[in-house]
């Protein structure tokens, strides 16, 4: 009862909508600090996708929707759910090796696949604002990227592309595409198909890689479920169908000064006018982007 009540009364408006994504963006981007310190004590990059999801897909295990009128939906997200996690394999790749901002802005691409998804699949043309958006997170992309100290890692950031395209297209069917589902059917399907796709990478991997041996590396894992998966996706999953995909998108874009911030903090990677200036137009892009009415409320 409690999730047909959520898919049928949205619990924010626009404005606390925007403002529990931003919470969610920020919560993403706290990613590297987690995924890195793992990465350190020898946990694979597949596993610890994995148990990014895996943890969120346990406690919503019990929301996944079995009625015959939903099956087409929660297939449909479970697909999403399924390229998502896959592609964030590849991200993980690209934070090993390359400046966390530089990484980051090759991922905060998604806004422009998002807009493009919502165009294929939904109809929804772009304005101009939406396009101005958009070209915003870009040129701080660009100027991130032209400004880094890549050191060889071109083919990790290459790599890291399937991540951006397939949380664009996650972003446009969350949205728009399963309207009949509560918002914990949404998160019991989407994550359970990441982990039913990052499952049969692990089938290969050394077990020492797998499954940690020590209390303080479950600890690690524990936060990352919770905070980087759990609690944001839950805000994400209520807030996204009251705004629409753009801004979704653009107010996702909260995850890049967030991870710049870590950058900064945690590795103590150099912040400079580039960086700031792009965390500056990133911001600019989300208050341009203009809510989107779907029909799913």
């Amino acid at each position: 009862m409690t999730s047909i009540a959520l898919s049928s009364r949205p619990l924010f408006g626009p404005a606390q909508a925007t403002l529990a994504i931003a919470i969610a963006a920020i919560c993403f981007g706290l990613v590297p600090l987690f995924a890195r310190e793992l990465q350190a004590l020898g946990v694979a990059d597949a596993a610890i996708a994995l148990y990014r999801y895996v943890f969120t897909a346990a406690v919503t295990l019990p929301f996944l929707p079995l009625e015959r009128h939903k099956r087409r939906q929660a297939l449909t997200l479970g697909a999403a759910g399924l390229c998502t996690g896959l592609g964030w394999v590849g991200y993980l790749q690209a934070i090993e090796s390359a400046p966390v901002a530089v990484a980051g802005t090759i991922y905060m691409s998604y806004p422009v696949f998002a807009l493009g998804f919502a165009w294929l699949l939904l109809g929804q043309r772009p304005g101009l604002r939406s396009w101005c958006a958009c070209a915003l997170v870009l040129t701080a992309a660009g100027m991130l990227v032209g400004g880094g100290d890549l050191e060889g890692s071109y083919l990790a950031l290459f790599l890291s592309l399937p991540a951006p395209v397939f949380f664009g297209l996650l972003i446009v069917v969350l949205s728009a595409m399963v309207p009949d589902l509560g918002a914990l059917e949404k998160m019991a399907c989407g994550m359970s198909g990441a982990v039913i796709g990052l499952l049969p990478l692990l089938i290969t991997a050394d077990p020492a890689t797998i499954i940690p041996a020590d209390g303080d590396t479950w600890m690690i894992i524990l936060g990352l479920g919770a905070f980087t998966a759990l609690v944001p996706q839950m805000l994400y999953t209520l807030a996204c169908p009251v705004v629409g995909p753009a801004r979704t998108a653009a107010t996702g874009a909260f995850e890049l000064p967030t991870m710049i911030a870590v950058g900064w903090f945690a590795f103590a990677e150099t912040i400079g006018l580039i960086e700031i200036a792009a965390a500056v137009l990133v911001l600019a892009a989300i208050f341009l982007s203009p809510a989107v009415s779907t029909p799913n409320k």
